[in-house]
């Protein structure tokens, strides 16, 4: 006998699919909230690469150690996924912390902030799923390689 749909656990299904649970996906992706919120509050720049650098980039590597780890039957859509869900997360820390950003000086387009504030949206979005994309081939090329390995 099928079970309901309605019945099934989401969680459990988005695991046996993504070899991770979303929850911990969710935090493998808040992972690049550090650097987002220390860039905005001009904590860091974006020219020191001793902070700014790890700070992008260990979060990525973490993706994909994890998700080689756990042998995700979809690493490319596991890591394009969690590359998603940070866009998302920078669109929203973004947004809370706009005035911060631009310390009074905020970007205005055809008198409203509206414009600037809706393309930012769409940037931060379309930017995790970028990296998300590149890092899921990077995984998934890795993930093969571990797999005709043996």
């Amino acid at each position: 006998m099928t079970p309901d749909i309605a019945t099934q656990n989401p969680t459990r299904s988005s695991q046996r699919y993504f070899g991770i649970p979303l929850l911990a996906m969710a935090g493998l992706a808040a992972l690049v909230l550090p650097r987002v919120v220390l860039h905005d509050l001009h904590l860091i720049d974006g020219g020191f690469a001793l902070v700014n650098w790890p700070l992008a980039l260990l979060p990525i590597a973490a993706w994909v150690f994890v998700t080689i780890r756990a042998r995700s039957p979809h690493p490319f859509l596991t890591v394009l996924t969690i590359g998603i869900m940070s866009g998302l997360m920078m669109v929203v820390t973004h947004q809370l912390l706009w005035d911060s950003a631009f310390q009074g000086d905020l970007p205005v387009v055809g008198g409203s902030t509206f414009i600037p504030r809706f393309a930012a949206m769409v940037s931060g979005t379309v930017t995790g799923a970028a990296i998300g994309a590149i890092s899921g081939l990077i995984t998934w090329a890795l993930a093969s390689a571990r797999r005709d390995a043996g």
